[in-house]
């Protein structure tokens, strides 16, 4: 059994104040020739397939597109919602899809059948285990006590479990922040004080574990417990990270090899740092300069107009940092300058921290459509 584990596609995502949805057509694109060279029976997303519980329509159009070629392929599809999903948008048509070899599994329920794919070895079962917070597993398991993220998790997963036979080859595809991973500040937290961490130990059962949330790719307390990471960088803390997908094989008795495959983004996310005379300079920089820039500027006093000299360089700048700003002999003025963010931008990034935990998703996406159209008249003026 060959399988693809993607997670983290987030599908209508702004990085800064830009739509990423052309750069992930880009490199789905990539997805696909790979698809069509390794031949996998199946292609897994664990988890956030959006970037937000409503999504825009372009991304809801190039996600129909990528399930309709991949269907014409022969390649069955099997997702489950993130914590940025919506649940029940995310699993609307189950039913229809699963006829044509998609398997969506969306909203938390006691009794999610897996999907049972074949090969010459015999079965293989795929638990489908969507994100669940504690209010949710509690109220779809009928439970009479309260439970951590970790108790939530290991409810879901035992529920699973009962209906695999315990020979079987087995696949857990879970959305989840297992105790131990690597971070990144696109990442936003599941919950308050780190109660979210969940154990590797629930996934033991299983020949294999796909998961998502956590953006880098990186093994989960074993080797076949596995995250793939995000297809893109979606911050400039992910810069140094490797983006791509893992290729999954299990063999007769369900022991599993994985193989990674780095995809090439159409705009690399990159840090350059220098002083300012240096980065200047034609000979500075041999990587491609349209790239997504954050400039480290190590110049300890003010710069004048370092954004519009900077942009001559780098057309796709998005932030300017000064680790070595001397600010006390700076204006206010400068101050703020040297911030390289509007208020408008600042307001926008301290909501995206606060809100995260505070409302509702529904508030939330109703909050960063308003500052889109803030943000967009502010470029046109």
């Amino acid at each position: 059994m060959r399988f693809i584990h993607t997670a983290d596609w987030h599908l209508g995502k702004l990085f800064g104040q830009r739509h990423m949805t052309e750069d992930q057509a880009y490199v789905l694109e990539e997805l696909l020739a790979l698809c069509k060279d390794v031949r996998p029976d199946a292609l897994v997303i664990a988890g956030d397939v959006y970037d937000r519980a409503i999504p825009p329509p372009e991304a809801v159009e190039l996600f129909n597109e990528i399930l309709t070629r991949l269907a014409a392929q022969g390649i069955r599809v099997l997702f489950i919602a993130g914590n940025h999903d919506s649940a029940v948008r995310l699993g609307f048509g189950a039913q229809l899809l699963r006829a044509s070899g998609i398997y969506p599994a969306g909203i938390v329920r006691a009794e999610e059948p897996p999907v049972i794919l074949s090969d010459e070895h015999g079965e293989v079962y795929f638990s489908l285990i969507p994100y669940g917070d504690p209010p949710h597993v509690r109220e779809a398991f009928a439970l009479d006590e309260n439970v951590s993220f970790d108790g939530a998790l290991a409810v879901q997963i035992a529920a699973a479990r009962a209906q695999i036979p315990s020979s079987a080859r087995s696949v857990a595809i879970a959305h989840a922040f297992v105790i131990g991973g690597q971070t990144s500040e696109s990442e936003h937290a599941l919950s308050v004080g780190g109660s979210d961490q969940v154990s590797a130990e629930h996934f033991t059962a299983y020949s294999y574990t796909a998961l998502g949330h956590l953006h880098a790719p990186q093994r989960a307390g074993a080797e076949n417990v596995r995250y793939s990471g995000s297809l893109l960088k979606y911050s400039f803390d992910e810069a140094h990270q490797k983006k791509g997908i893992e290729l999954v094989e299990l063999d007769a008795v369900g022991a599993a090899s994985h193989t990674f495959y780095p995809l090439t983004p159409r705009h690399d996310v990159r840090i350059v740092r220098g002083m300012m005379d240096e980065i200047m300079a034609d000979t500075f920089d041999p990587l491609p300069h349209d790239d997504y820039i954050c400039v480290e500027l190590l110049d300890t006093d003010a710069v004048l107009a370092a954004h519009e000299k900077l942009r001559r360089v780098y057309p796709n700048l998005f932030t300017i940092t000064r680790p070595n700003i001397n600010v006390n002999r700076l204006s206010s003025t400068e101050r703020s300058y040297e911030r390289g963010k509007s208020d408008l931008h600042l307001f926008s990034d301290f909501f995206a921290e606060v809100t995260a935990v505070q409302m509702t998703e529904t508030e939330r996406d109703e909050l960063i459509r308003i500052i889109d159209s803030m943000e967009q008249g502010e470029r046109a003026e």
